[in-house]
Parts: C-alpha cells; sequence; structure tokens
C-alpha cells in the first residue's frame, strides 16, 4: 500500500548540553546532533473522508491521536483549511521506542513532509518547520538532518558544513526493556546539576559560542580525532540505570573506539568507528555479551539529510 513513501531517519547526540533553565520553564539546550541511516518508513495514501488513519507493525506503539504522526497531520490540514484531507498511513519501525533516538520526532516530522507532498498543499521549508517547532522540540532537526548544532529547546539550527563528508559508522546498542523518562532526566539533572546551570541569555550565547569554536566541531568539521563526547544527561542517567552503565561498559571494551557515548536522555548508547567494517567486527566481537545482558544491536552509519522522499 503505498502512493507516497517517506523515510524517517534516527539521530545521536555528539554533545548535549544543559545550560540552564529558560523562562518558559523548558531547559535551555547546546547540542549537536546527528543523522545515522537507521531508519522508520512511513506508507501513504490519501484519501477524502476527512480521517487521518494510522497503522504500525509494532502492537505496542499507540496509533490514536497522542502519536506525532496524527498530531503532525492534523496540524498540517488545519493550517490548509481543507478540512475532508484524509490520509491511510502504515509506519514500519525499525527505529527502537522510547530510545532517545528522536524517531517519535522523526515520524511526525515525516509526516509533515510526506502530507504536504501527497496533499499538493505547497508548504515552504520554513512553515514545516514553524508546524514542526509547535509539535516537538526535535523534530525541526528531524526535517533537515544532518549535522547540526541545535539550540534553545533543540529547535534552533545552525547546519555544519564539514570539509570533508562525515562518513563514521555506529554501533548503536538498547536494551528493548528499558526507558527512561525524559522529564524524569531532566528533572535529575536539574536537581543535580542545577547549582551549576547559567542564568540568563549573555551567559547561554557565551556557550554556545564556546561549543562553536570547541574542539568537537573542529574536529568534525576538519575530519580531526575526537574529543570525548559530553552528554550532561548521562551523567545523572549513567549512575542510576543499570543497563546503562552494563552497557557503556561493553561499549568501552571495542576496539578503536573513537567515542562511547548516551544518545539525548537514553537509554539507547552508541560507540563510532572510522569505518562500518569496525563497527561490525566489533558487534562481532561483542555479540555474545550483549546477547546475554539482553541488548538488541544496529550497525549503521551516519547520514547527510533528514527526512526524504523515496522516489
Amino acid at each position: 500500500m503505498a502512493d507516497l513513501c517517506v523515510r524517517a531517519p534516527a539521530k545521536i547526540n555528539l554533545h548535549l548540553e544543559v545550560l540552564g533553565l529558560r523562562s518558559d520553564g523548558f531547559h535551555e539546550l547546546a547540542m549537536v546532533m546527528q543523522s545515522i541511516d537507521l531508519a522508520d518508513t512511513l506508507r501513504m495514501r490519501p484519501t477524502a473522508d476527512a480521517q487521518i488513519s494510522l497503522r504500525c507493525d509494532r502492537s505496542d506503539l499507540p496509533t490514536d491521536g497522542s502519536n506525532l504522526i496524527v498530531r503532525a497531520g492534523e496540524l498540517l490540514r488545519a493550517r490548509s483549511g481543507f478540512t475532508e484531507l484524509g490520509a491511510e498511513i502504515v509506519l514500519e519501525k525499525r527505529i527502537p521506542i522510547g530510545a532517545g533516538l528522536a524517531g517519535g520526532s522523526s515520524n511526525g516530522a515525516a509526516a509533515l513532509v510526506g502530507l504536504n507532498a501527497l496533499w499538493g498543499l505547497g508548504f515552504d521549508g520554513a512553515a514545516l518547520h514553524a508546524m514542526a517547532a509547535e509539535l516537538g522540540s526535535d523534530m525541526p532537526f528531524c526535517l533537515d538532518g544532518g549535522t547540526q548544532l541545535c539550540f534553545g529547546r533543540g529547535e534552533r539550527l545552525e547546519p555544519l558544513v564539514p570539509e570533508q563528508p562525515l562518513n563514521l559508522a555506529v554501533l548503536l546498542i538498547k536494551h528493548p526493556e528499558v526507558s527512561v523518562s525524559t522529564p524524569w532526566a531532566y528533572g535529575r539533572c536539574k536537581a543535580m546539576r542545577g547549582d551549576f546551570y547559567l542564568d540568563g541569555e549573555p551567559d547561554f550565547a557565551q556557550r554556545r559560542q564556546a561549543l562553536r569554536e570547541g574542539p568537537l566541531l573542529q574536529a568534525l568539521l576538519q575530519g580531526s580525532a575526537l574529543p570525548s563526547l559530553r552528554n550532561d544527561l548521562q551523567a545523572v542517567v549513567e549512575p542510576e540505570v543499570g543497563s546503562v552503565r552494563q552497557g557503556l561498559a561493553l561499549l568501552r571494551q571495542t576496539e578503536r573506539p573513537l567515542a562511547v557515548a548516551m544518545s539525548g536522555s537514553g537509554p539507547s548508547l552508541f560507540a563510532l568507528f572510522a569505518h562500518l567494517a569496525e563497527a561490525q567486527a566489533a558487534h562481532a566481537a561483542l555479540a555474545a555479551q550483549l546477547e546475554a545482558a539482553g541488548f538488541e544491536a544496529w550497525c549503521c552509519g551516519f547520514s547527510r539529510q533528514g527526512v526524504s522522499l523515496d522516489p
């Protein structure tokens, strides 16, 4: 079933810094996000019954109005003014659920792009970005993807264009029975690190500039050795979630990883390698231990784009 197919790739965080609290109660963040080629697929067919119906090959994923795919479709239709528009959507999941990989946000972004094309609405990129920002902090990044600095709640984007394309490989692991609540992780961060939060826009701006000029960005732009990756949420999640501690310890055993870190609020974990063959070799070496500990694993590469329509 499909008149149109859309790819919705996952992301990992190469940097996640919690700067402080904003006046709206959200945390002010400074991040570097990277798309990877682990992706879900949305297959769409138009209808004229004013219904947006969603089916998924995962029975544990809600397909009602709480799903970002449905919410994105409803917002897009409302902005278009064509209330009769409908769609049948089938979601094929490959990105693990509740994993800190922006799977839900990427699905929502894919719905905006796909339904905009399916319904022939003609909204431009700026309009889609504005709608994405209304729906979720990670959704604007998911629209464009690649390698980007992400500020504010994550919706303020600055693309990073390396001298040479980033072709790094990822060994990604997640325990399927473990999830980490994002609000809990930020709450713990505030409780444990709140005394060190910056206070106000001038301080936030200074830290953003420090990231732009720092060693991680220089390494990514020039293709040089990566420094240790920073994730302020890892610092509060790792001590309290056993599978995160265990998974990071396993990944640190691999040969020649460029970096090892948690993505987002977890519990997904990753090791970076210079080549896909090295990531696959690391996976093979760890396979028995990962299986014994209950982890799922994927080997994938960096992607230069976010949501895309399949030709």
